[in-house]
């Protein structure tokens, strides 16, 4: 346990595997006291949305034969976007609750992009101490078409980062 801390960000996605992530930062990980005149402490917790494009499946060129017209395009964006807030309101939520059993408070931040890019980048602009993330344990196949956003932060963000893996999981799934 370490005391040297003054932000960590823990970035949720709604899995199990990013709030066992979370319960970890809080059971374990202590914050520097805030001295007086000095900026607090903190907990962060970052969720990342996709922009509504990439969670519609819309690509920038024009898509032949049934794609969607340009003026269906705003009003699906804006429901895919209504949508999207409402999803990332119930993780935020699930995640204050965890906080609320430690009786932590903690500030939350949502981005929207990219997981890999954005967390990286939020972690750069806050000078974050330590990034917390949960790992999915994809198998080897799975990591090679979906990626793993644990991976690929662990190899661009600046500060040091802690990935949680699920104990009855492991690596094998």
């Amino acid at each position: 346990m370490t005391t040297d801390l003054r932000c960590v960000i823990v970035a949720v996605d709604g899995s199990e595997e990013s709030m066992n992530a979370l319960r970890w930062a809080l059971q374990n990980l202590k914050l520097r006291p805030s001295a007086p005149g000095v900026t607090d402490s903190t907990f962060i917790v970052l969720h990342v949305q996709p922009p509504p494009s990439i969670a519609a499946g819309l690509s920038p060129a024009p898509i032949p034969f049934g794609g969607p017209t340009d003026l269906e395009v705003p009003a699906f964006t804006a429901a895919i976007e209504s949508h999207q807030r409402r999803i990332t309101a119930a993780i935020l939520e699930h995640a204050s609750r965890i906080c609320a059993e430690y009786k932590m408070n903690v500030e939350t931040k949502v981005a929207i992009g990219d997981p890999k890019d954005k967390i990286c980048e939020v972690a750069e602009n806050l000078h974050a101490d330590l990034l917390v993330m949960g790992s999915r344990a994809f198998g080897p196949i799975k990591r090679m078409f979906l990626g793993s956003v644990s991976n690929y932060c662990t190899n661009h963000v600046e500060c040091p980062v802690v990935v949680v893996k699920d104990k009855l999981k492991g690596s094998s799934s």
